[in-house]
């Protein structure tokens, strides 16, 4: 059991069967410490707070939810992976490995993945669409993201490998969904009514107020990208009636106070918003670390508190973070394997080689194949599939695995170097998002919302 509070409630959590539970203070007290505590031990603990009658009667309450299968506390049995060859169902298709911006917190080296500044050729993006359509086994519904760098710096084949992926997947009875990963400095009329005309999903990088922005965000010249960036970003969302797109920001050590760039967004017109803290950059004076915890939570409680202000005047926003499916999310074994790189989803580069995902390209060990020839051996891929919340120590002990899954499997490697021991600080951070969103979820059913 999980047991927080979330601004005037007690909150109980089954991790197990996903039960999430409004108590009084006296029932989450109760909670916390029946499994190492017989009714006798709870009643001398809490005497001296409470009066007799009233431990009586929150101590059947909450053994009446015990029987009626609210607490169980189980831990269901590691699932059965019984697909053992890869069925990929999405690409991260790196057209350009190149960029216009110098972003400082880049995790691909401002584009070129300490590389050559590269675009893909028109051959090697239509063998990637053929080895996503032959890799994916039975699998109809696919997906393709445009990415890089800047993928918007080699249009043309983006519109080229759109129209023939398109073509191609029709012939095998399957749909390819499309995404675009922009900064937005080329998203000019052309672009924009193709990509509107296609209805193509975008993410749109901002990182929020103007000074924040630009500290992080330059042209090349360390010249500020916000202005430009704006303006494009808000009419490109205004073309599309503000749909099927959502604004990514990164935070970091100079912006701990995030929750301002998300209202700023909000106060633009942005309704779909992430922000995301930043990864890696170890000893750069933008790193988070865990002496930034209490501030991050506090902010995380500033938001929350903000996006619930926005949804009871009836002028609500989407934050990525807050929108869990508490009762149609995933399936329990999606919940254990993550986010399937390696197996499910794969990078490819400009020269078409293959990675399980798009953190791990460039390093030379995680080369898994190429679109041509496709995945040499299994090998890569079996490491990634077995690395799932049952191999991992620390997951199991954790009250929010099946809502992490364990999280991401690069910061994983790139903190402990080991997929199977998770980032300390990126754990505790998404920890604090889970309450929040259950919070949220709660109080939207308290209000009726």
């Amino acid at each position: 059991m999980h047991i927080f509070t979330f601004q005037d409630m007690t909150l109980v959590l089954d991790t197990s069967s996903g039960s999430l539970l409004e108590v009084d203070e006296l029932a989450g007290k109760i909670i916390s410490l029946l499994p190492q505590h017989t009714v006798e031990a709870i009643r001398e603990t809490l005497a001296s707070g409470y009066g007799q009658t009233e431990l009586d009667e929150a101590l059947a309450e909450v053994f009446k939810l015990v029987e009626e299968g609210n607490l169980n506390g189980g831990l269901p049995s590691e699932p059965v992976l019984e697909i053992e060859v890869p069925q990929v169902k999405a690409l991260c298709l790196h057209v350009a490995h190149d960029c216009n911006l110098r972003c400082k917190y880049c995790f691909a080296g401002t584009g070129d993945f300490g590389g050559g500044r590269t675009l893909m050729d028109e051959a090697t993006g239509k063998a990637a669409i053929d080895f996503l359509l032959r890799s994916s086994g039975t699998r109809k519904h696919l997906e393709v993201d445009f990415f890089g760098g800047e993928p918007l710096l080699n249009f043309d084949l983006v519109k080229s490998l759109t129209a023939y992926g398109e073509e191609q997947a029709s012939k095998f009875s399957k749909i390819i969904r499309f995404t675009l990963t922009t900064n937005g400095t080329l998203l000019g009329e052309d672009e924009t009514r193709y990509l509107n005309d296609k209805k193509m999903a975008l993410v749109l990088s901002l990182d929020g107020r103007p000074d924040v922005n630009d500290r992080m965000r330059p042209f090349d010249g360390n010249v500020g990208s916000y202005t430009p960036v704006k303006e494009a970003l808000l009419r490109f969302v205004q073309a599309r009636s503000g749909q099927n797109y959502y604004i990514r920001g990164t935070f970091t050590a100079h912006n701990l106070d995030f929750s301002e760039d998300v209202k700023h967004m909000y106060e633009l017109g942005f309704r779909e918003i992430s922000v995301e803290p930043v990864v890696g950059g170890a000893g750069e004076t933008y790193t988070l670390t865990t002496d930034h915890l209490d501030t991050l939570r506090a902010e995380y409680d500033k938001l929350a508190s903000f996006y619930l202000e926005r949804q009871q005047a009836g002028e609500p926003f989407n934050f990525f973070h807050f929108n869990m499916a508490t009762y149609d999310g995933p399936c329990f074994g999606k919940r254990v394997s993550g986010c399937g790189a390696g197996f499910d989803y794969v990078a490819v580069t400009p020269d078409g080689e293959i990675y399980p995902c798009h953190q791990f390209v460039g390093n030379p060990r995680f080369i898994m194949g190429d679109v041509f020839t496709g995945i040499r051996d299994n090998t890569l891929s079996h490491e990634f599939r077995q690395a799932n919340l049952y191999k991992k120590p620390e997951c199991m002990a954790c009250w929010a695995k099946f809502f992490c899954s364990g999280g991401c499997h690069a910061n994983a490697l790139h903190t402990s170097g080991t997929l199977l021991k998770p980032d300390q600080l990126s754990c505790e951070l998404q920890k604090k998002r889970v309450e929040c969103a259950l919070g949220i979820t709660a109080a939207k059913l308290r209000s009726g919302r």
